[in-house]
């Protein structure tokens, strides 16, 4: 018998991460069916909505019409970002299933994002984490800037490791090793995750976030998935980029992050052909190409 090839677990973050940096506002229908399509395809987590200040994310203001909106499947988690209590209090309204969390590990990209010093930034979720626990709701806790930072360079690998302890002690159920700018080469990948696997379990407690600013994303994955992660993060069609860091473009695309592991012999349980015309939809409906190679190959192929 042929033994069942190992899983790896994709987060899909298009909705939100993906979104969020759109200027034009993206109508609250077409992100609850960007959601409902994607949930449909299989995907064990869907990054769907945030309850940030409407202030500073205007994209994202209509996040609890949106979890008001889409349609659950047994299975599938619908993650929310939250900043704060009060961002919390939306998303247990909305009937979130996980919380994330966030901090940078660059002190010049905390202060500059969010105007206060990493520690500051990891004791204001101390309220949101307890909440978050006391309500049963799974956690994760996500590390920007874990690679590189646009504001002081290569970010120092025990800085990484040390804020990945702090959202453990918070009880993290899950930590985010994020390159929020694309600049991570694969050497600099297998440092860092070595480094963090020294604090926790990399295969079921870390996930690799990476941008392809640099066209680096995919070998990183590979080098990550070498150190033991089993858990990525990607966005359909390639949506993203980081409005604090010039010239970072979207998440790894969704399509070639699948494209790669079915030639691993890796196992996601994600439809990749549903996927590829989710890529090709929501592209169309913000006026843009696919920013997916392995997308606009596999589209085409259905057309000849």
């Amino acid at each position: 018998m042929t033994p069942m090839a190992e899983y790896i677990k994709i987060v899909e973050v298009g909705p939100r991460d993906g979104l969020q940096n759109e200027k034009q506002f993206v109508d609250t229908a077409i992100k609850i069916e960007l959601v409902d399509r994607l949930t449909a395809a299989g995907f064990a987590n869907v990054e769907a909505a945030s309850f940030v200040s409407p202030k500073w994310v205007p994209q994202m203001a209509d996040g609890a019409a949106v979890m008001a909106g889409i349609t659950r499947r047994a299975g599938t988690i619908h993650s929310v970002l939250v900043p704060n209590l009060r961002g919390f209090e939306g998303a247990l309204a909305a009937r979130a299933d996980e919380i994330v969390i966030f901090g940078a590990a660059s002190e010049a990209f905390s202060q500059r994002n969010i105007n206060c010093s990493i520690a500051e930034s990891i004791a204001r979720f101390e309220p949101v984490a307890a909440a978050a626990k006391e309500a049963g709701l799974r956690l994760r806790g996500s590390i920007s800037c874990a690679l590189g930072c646009p504001y002081q360079g290569e970010t120092p690998v025990a800085a990484v490791v040390d804020v990945a302890e702090r959202l453990l002690r918070l009880g993290c159920d899950e930590i985010d090793v994020a390159d929020t700018i694309g600049v991570g080469t694969a050497a600099q990948v297998g440092r860092v995750l070595r480094a963090v696997g020294q604090v926790t379990d990399l295969g079921t407690r870390v996930s690799g976030h990476f941008h392809d600013t640099y066209g680096q994303a995919l070998a990183n994955i590979l080098a990550a998935l070498e150190c033991g992660v089993r858990i990525f993060h990607s966005s359909v069609a390639g949506l993203g980029g980081c409005p604090y860091a010039k010239g970072a473009t979207g998440n790894v695309a969704t399509e070639d992050v699948l494209y790669l592991m079915r030639g691993q012999g890796l196992r996601t349980d994600v439809d990749l052909d549903a996927v590829v015309d989710i890529g090709q939809w929501i592209s169309a409906q913000i006026g843009r190409s696919t920013a997916s190679r392995a997308g606009r190959a596999l589209a085409l192929k259905k057309t000849c």
